[in-house]
């Protein structure tokens, strides 16, 4: 947790093995005591941004992704099984026969399209997942609810989210917070802990206040100047503040319990996390096409309404040019035509854009992850 541009985001992404090939990275990244990246099928990593098809329904999103991540291996009942159970377990179940919806028409709420974003990446049922300011753009009651159901698939799994300024009720669910500020660790042990830690540095928590926007407010340098043209009775800068409490959690006994645990930790080695397997290039191909099919035929501007035109186009041109002739001016006739023709049909091919931008940003996501290949996502 931390303000904005406090390296939440990149933190994650750092420790899920998601940052770019031309980034610095320094440290060591051990899962189960052992140096070894995230393998496909044992974590999963959910982005601040849903990237979901508009024209699909909760279920129809949920089977389609269970088909693509899912063994050939497994029948095709268990993997229309798992995709229940999961969709019941984030409280999906009203909602199965939904649109998700977007641009192109209404569907359901922010809260459960993030939740429907979960459900895909727990399919595999994950050790690790990784999930990237999960309330992002979603209401108190929205962030509650989302984050509540997260908390219950924490049996037997590690859930690691970054987030920005979670309510009271929220702040509760975590288990450990890793307080950031610029990059900095400011604070990093049991989050029930934190609101005593700041306290005995000297920056105790107002009574009846949110500890969490209290933690932020402190850490937050964005607006001393604002703070200082305004006359705030604040007594500290706040880079001081920070610079205190990172001294002050340094020398605690916090500090040292997590470093100790770290060192036991690195000298036990555990299991390696092999990559599981997923549906092969044929299934996934296949799969892909016929998504692709469905989403195009239900979107109205992307299918039908390019096929009204150019059924219009079609009779327009007939008529105008029906018994041109054949003398020498019906060749210009003609030539002027195939000209109209060929440049409508060109400037009518930039009317999918706007789909094939949605389809990308998914296909993208998906690539990152290991779920789908380049060569799979040309071919869709």
């Amino acid at each position: 947790m931390g303000p904005s541009d406090s390296g939440k985001s990149t933190l994650l992404d750092a420790i899920a093995g998601r940052l770019g090939s031309n980034t610095r990275q320094s440290g060591d990244i051990l899962i189960n005591g052992r140096k070894q990246r995230p393998a496909y099928g044992t974590s999963a990593y959910v982005t601040q941004d849903d990237t979901l098809i508009a024209t699909l329904t909760v279920k129809e999103a949920v089977y389609y992704s269970a088909e693509l991540q899912l063994p050939n291996s497994m029948p095709k009942l268990k993997k229309k099984e798992i995709a229940d159970m999961t969709i019941k377990e984030m409280g999906l179940q009203d909602a199965m026969e939904t649109r998700i919806g977007g641009w192109s028409g209404k569907g359901i709420s922010g809260g459960q399209k993030r939740r429907v974003s979960i459900c895909v990446e727990l399919l595999t049922r994950p050790k690790l997942l990784f999930l990237d300011e999960p309330t992002s753009g979603l209401d108190s009651a929205a962030s509650y609810y989302v984050m509540q159901r997260i908390a219950r698939q924490c049996q037997g799994r590690t859930i690691i989210a970054s987030i920005h300024q979670p309510g009271a009720e929220v702040f509760g669910l975590f288990h450990s917070l890793c307080l950031l500020s610029s990059g900095r660790t400011v604070y990093f042990g049991p989050a029930s802990a934190a609101t005593e830690f700041f306290a005995l540095s000297g920056f105790p928590c107002p009574t009846l206040q949110n500890p969490s926007d209290h933690f932020l407010r402190t850490i937050n340098s964005d607006f001393d100047q604002d703070d200082l043209e305004e006359g705030s009775t604040r007594s500290k800068p706040t880079e001081e503040v920070i610079n205190i409490l990172i001294k002050s959690y340094k020398a605690s006994e916090k500090s040292e319990a997590v470093e100790s645990q770290v060192a036991d930790i690195c000298k036990q080695e555990g299991e390696v996390l092999e990559k599981r397997s997923q549906a092969d290039f044929t299934t996934q191909s296949l799969v892909l096409t016929k998504r692709s099919f469905v989403n195009m035929s239900r979107d109205l501007g992307y299918y039908w309404l390019r096929l009204a035109v150019n059924v219009t186009l079609a009779l327009g041109v007939g008529t105008i040019y029906y018994h041109v002739g054949f003398s020498i001016a019906s060749i210009q006739a003609r030539g002027s035509m195939i000209m109209f023709v060929s440049s409508f049909i060109t400037f009518m091919a930039i009317g999918g854009f706007p789909s094939f931008v949605e389809d990308m940003k998914q296909q993208l996501e998906k690539l990152k992850t290991g779920t789908s290949a380049a060569t799979k996502t040309a071919i869709n």
